[in-house]
């Protein structure tokens, strides 16, 4: 009996390992073994989103429809840059950017794989800026750019194979078992990427690499600190969704700390924000000048 155990294992580890690829997670640089496909995965999603979208009510709320927006492209812009400059353009045909709020008062946010992402408005009144929202806009991205879904996916296909290969191996049947069959039975256990939770790690690295990529994208990424403080105390009574199999307050807090020098030597100030300052300055001047001169002229 000792001797089939070491078999079996023997047999699942050759096959895990002969199946899959080693991708290495930008960023952090950490190893991660995937089962499955860019291409697969991003058409799972897809429809996925699709499906949830017809069934959600759109913000009616213009200026937060479009600040998100505007927040999410600045994002997928840095991130698109990044990836180019790192060599990682032939990624980006896996991403198809869409950023929708919509009306639900949880605190919560979400991101399928391919950039197909999901604000509620409940959140916004924790994140209260453009920056605080960068933060968590970038941390939903980094899920995406880090193939954390593919990841844990790619878990529960090895599991699959693992049990199915030690049915093969008890019962003396063959092995053959293709990987579009472990997909569908992964799929039919209702892998939902809306109300995926990842794991601790995962979390931890979606929070560094998110920091990077709000900086990347000119938001402030001290806005960090004071954005999960908030988050922290909205979360004493009742567990924010978007808190959920995270790391402790005071874990996420003490590493965003320590992420911070490494964040700041991508940030650089959005101009933009300059020169609305200007044009106001502008604009009030004229203003006055205008009312001096009917003053004048009355007298």
């Amino acid at each position: 009996m000792k001797s089939l155990k070491i078999i079996l294992m023997s047999l699942v580890a050759a096959v895990l390992v002969s199946c899959g690829t080693t991708n290495t997670v930008p960023i952090t640089g950490r190893q991660q073994s995937l089962m499955v496909s860019d291409g697969d995965i991003l058409s799972l999603s897809t429809q996925q989103y699709q499906d949830f979208m017809k069934s959600a009510k759109l913000s009616t709320n213009a200026a937060n429809t479009a600040m998100v927006k505007r927040v999410g492209q600045n994002l997928a812009n840095a991130v698109t840059n990044y990836l180019t400059s790192a060599g990682l353009q032939n990624d980006l045909q896996y991403y198809k950017w869409q950023f929708n709020l919509v009306q639900d008062n949880q605190v919560n946010a979400w991101c399928m794989p391919g950039g197909l992402i999901c604000v509620y408005e409940g959140i916004l009144p924790v994140t209260q800026d453009e920056a605080s929202l960068a933060i968590v806009l970038g941390h939903e991205i980094a899920h995406a750019v880090a193939r954390h879904s593919a990841e844990q996916m790619s878990t529960q296909m090895k599991q699959q194979y693992g049990m199915q290969i030690g049915a093969a191996v008890l019962g003396g049947m063959g092995l053959g078992t293709s990987t579009t069959s472990i997909i569908q039975a992964v799929a039919a256990q209702g892998f939902n990427f809306s109300n995926l939770k990842y794991s601790c790690n995962h979390e931890s690295e979606a929070d560094h690499m998110g920091l990077i990529f709000a900086a990347m994208a000119g938001y402030d990424p001290q806005a960090a600190v004071t954005f999960w403080q908030r988050m922290a105390a909205s979360s004493k009574n009742q567990t924010a969704e978007f808190l959920s199999d995270h790391p402790s307050d005071a874990t996420r807090i003490k590493q965003i700390q320590g992420w911070l020098p490494e964040a700041q030597k991508y940030y650089k100030p959005k101009t933009t924000t300059t020169t609305a300052a200007k044009a106001t300055t502008t604009k009030q001047t004229t203003t006055k000048k205008t009312i001096t001169t009917k003053k004048t002229t009355k007298k």
